[in-house]
């Protein structure tokens, strides 16, 4: 497999905000390693063209390189931070914006027997190896960058050849839930968008459970399964994240943010951000503001 057309290109377009002038396409560049830092995953797919990542979600770790991809699913709470980079030999990737209603129409439009069986319900993330059809058609989106006449028709197309080639492919379970309805992944996904919506409030899993359409022990396995976390789990991880970026703005006001996003007790709070991030809220966040931008 030959990336080195894929690096250069991605080298040359990537923006320090990562868009680009394709809708749903993303770039990243980094030339130094950098510490863990959390985030939320979005639903992409993401293809490493040259360099490594590390990925913590719960008590998993994904880590991937240079032809291989990452697909998340469900927007889920991360951890993650580039292992191998460095100024003369960047770690670049692409990304794409994963869209339900994209999966669903390939899924309406394919054949009986075009898809391999799948059982159960899915991580919300997987990594894989990238086929060569698979790099192929990344690098022929990523070429039109420089064609922006040929853009608006062919850059659709391309979209929907490389999602047909995940959805086929190894990882394609994780994929194909993401267009399906009914699907336990759609029901996880509902409840997981209720959680970040009110994650400063107090819940019943058994209630998140009824507003998903599933049993409390059913809704709780599923969940687990997803997101490798239990329901309270997220929620605390959804807080200590709003927190950090809360902080990040006005790191005196520790005690306002921990009530905001739904602590009653600052201790309880400060202990657990510490667990979380490593060090104290107030601290940690001015370690943020005066650390150079990346």
């Amino acid at each position: 497999m030959d990336l080195d057309e894929l690096s250069g290109l991605l080298a040359r377009h990537a923006r320090p905000d990562a868009t680009t002038a394709i809708d749903g396409v993303l770039i990243s560049k980094v030339d130094r390693t950098t510490t863990s830092s959390p985030s939320m995953s979005g639903t992409v797919f993401a293809l490493i063209a040259q360099g490594a990542k590390h990925i913590a979600l719960g008590d998993r770790v994904y880590e991937y390189g240079a032809g291989q991809y990452l697909i998340a699913s469900v927007d889920l709470p991360i951890t993650g931070r580039f292992t191998e980079a460095d100024p003369e030999r960047p770690a670049v990737g692409f990304g794409l914006v994963l869209e339900p209603a994209a999966v669903a129409d390939l899924l309406l439009h394919a054949a009986p027997g075009d898809l391999p069986p799948g059982g159960g319900t899915p991580s919300g993330m997987a990594v894989g190896d990238a086929p060569a059809e698979l790099v192929d058609a990344v690098t022929r989106l990523v070429r039109l960058l420089d064609h922006p006449r040929d853009r608006t028709v062919l850059a659709p197309l391309l979209k929907r050849e490389i999602l047909w080639r995940l959805i086929t492919g190894p990882q394609g379970a994780t994929v194909r839930q993401l267009g399906l309805a009914d699907s336990g992944l759609a029901h996880i996904a509902r409840a997981v968008r209720w959680i970040r919506e009110h994650y400063a409030s107090a819940f019943r899993v058994e209630d998140v459970a009824r507003l998903s359409g599933m049993s409390a022990s059913a809704f709780y396995r599923n969940f687990q399964s997803v997101t490798a976390m239990s329901p309270i789990q997220f929620q605390k991880q959804i807080r200590l994240q709003e927190a950090r970026l809360q902080l990040a703005v006005d790191p005196r006001d520790v005690t306002g943010v921990s009530r905001r996003v739904g602590y009653d007790s600052p201790s309880q709070f400060s202990r657990e951000y510490r667990r979380q991030f490593g060090a104290p809220p107030s601290q940690d966040a001015l370690r943020l503001r005066d650390a150079p931008a990346v």
